[in-house]
């Protein structure tokens, strides 16, 4: 069978998945970041990388890796702005994360000294929120989009997390 991205949800609106993965592999010190957006149903936008620091915990590197997401978004908000095709402006860019600590902590509205070693990128991140251009709402880890360009996945798990969002037969 043949699969391919199909382009064809309505209304036509844009919204992301987002995952870090925390040092997986012991012969790696880098953390992964990666998202995937998508538009009309489709993908449009990805990336895996490794980040560039070297991160203590998995609440700074999903930190990084929202900073890294709020830029994206914010950027494919204004580029779909600047096409003229009738798409509406909106109100934020609904991010999907499977962290629920990194969601209850960027809507406190209090900053504890406890998480110092990721002051700024909370700042960064609450900034985003508050400008309305990303809105972050939890996903199961089953249906993350992301999770296969994270970690390895069983082949079935990759398939079941694919096949719904990203690819179609066609």
């Amino acid at each position: 069978m043949n699969y391919g991205i199909l382009y064809s949800g309505f209304p036509i609106v844009l919204e992301g998945y987002c995952d870090a993965n925390w040092i997986f592999d012991l012969d790696e010190i880098k953390s992964t970041t990666s998202y995937v957006f998508t538009l009309g149903g489709g993908v449009v936008a990805w990336k895996s990388s490794k980040q560039t620091l070297i991160v203590t915990s998995t609440m700074e590197s999903e930190f990084i890796t929202l900073k890294s997401v709020g830029q994206e978004a914010e950027w494919l908000r204004n580029f779909l702005l600047a096409i003229p095709f009738g798409m509406q402006p909106t109100p934020s860019v609904s991010m999907h994360c499977d962290c629920q600590a990194v969601i209850l902590i960027t809507k406190n509205k209090v900053f504890n000294g406890k998480n110092r070693h990721i002051r700024l990128r909370h700042v960064i991140v609450k900034q985003v929120l508050k400008d309305e251009i990303i809105s972050i709402d939890y996903v199961k880890l089953e249906v993350n989009l992301v999770d296969p360009l994270t970690k390895p996945l069983g082949g079935k798990l990759i398939l079941e997390t694919s096949s719904g969002k990203i690819l179609k037969p066609i």
